[in-house]
Formats: C-alpha cells, sequence, structure tokens
C-alpha cells in the first residue's frame, strides 16, 4: 500500500538545523499552504497547545533505521528499537511534537517550543485536549529521562 499526504503548512523561522536539545524557547510560525483560508484556524486560539505532526524532510531515507541503537549514539543508554525512542531517522520520517500556541492570525500559527526546522512540511495540527492525554502514570526507563533532561 502507498499512502500520500500533501503538506497543509509549513514550519517558517525558529532553528534552521536539526539539534538535539534546548528547543523549549525556540519560537516559529505554522504557515497554512494556500489552499486553506483562515477559517481552517479558526477556534484554535482558545487552546494553550498544539500538536503537530510533520516530516522529517532532511532525513536521508537510507540512514532509516529498522533494527536497535543506542538512543544518540550514546553506549551508556541501551540499544533500544527504532520505535522505543523518538529518533528523527524514522523509516516514515514522521514527527509529533507538542508546542505551546502564541497566537493565531491569518493563516499562521505562531509557537513555542516546536521541534521542527525551517522549511518541515507540516502534515496535520491537532489541539492539545486533556482526554486525549494519557491517563493514568506514565513509565519511561532512566535513559529516557535523562535523554529529555536537556532537551526542552
Amino acid at each position: 500500500m502507498i499512502i500520500e499526504l500533501t503538506p497543509v503548512a509549513y514550519v517558517r523561522g525558529g532553528r534552521a538545523l536539526p539539534e538535539d536539545d534546548a528547543w523549549g524557547a525556540v519560537e516559529a510560525r505554522i504557515e497554512l499552504d494556500g489552499r486553506f483560508s483562515p477559517e481552517a484556524l479558526s477556534g484554535l486560539d482558545a487552546f494553550s497547545h498544539l500538536e503537530v505532526v510533520y516530516h522529517f524532510h532532511r532525513t536521508e531515507p537510507e540512514r532509516a533505521e529498522h533494527r536497535t541503537r543506542h538512543p544518540r549514539g550514546n553506549p551508556a543508554w541501551p540499544r533500544v528499537g527504532i520505535f522505543a525512542q523518538r529518533a528523527r531517522d524514522r523509516p516514515n520520517g514522521v514527527g509529533v511534537s507538542v508546542c505551546e500556541i502564541l497566537g493565531v492570525s491569518g493563516r499562521e500559527v505562531r509557537v513555542r517550543g516546536l521541534d521542527a526546522i525551517d522549511g518541515t512540511p507540516v502534515l496535520d495540527l491537532k489541539p492539545v485536549m486533556r482526554g486525549f492525554l494519557p491517563r493514568g502514570a506514565v513509565r519511561e526507563p532512566a535513559w529516557a529521562a535523562e535523554l529529555m533532561s536537556m532537551y526542552w
């Protein structure tokens, strides 16, 4: 099966290069594709956060991981499969991030804390709703918390 997706928007501004840490203060804009009117964003400003689904457009498909590896190449962390980490060298190159909405104007959403670079194709936008957040405690291994300690 082949699935074709057309970006609904693009990231504008923020970082030009994919870096691993300190994304929390990065501000960017998400600009809707011209086929959408500003009405597509109507009501989004009532939410504090946005979930952004995007494509890792600068990763090379042949680098996609299909087995195990040390996250970020750190041998102090265990080898885990690509589906047990959030690395960008993914089989389908799909990223998901939650960021803060700073404002909505026309066909643009200003955000902070989006870990996607300038020019990134956005596949979908979804408001963050409490009802979709995890129910109960979230469990993760110690290496994941260590990895994320400098991310935001």
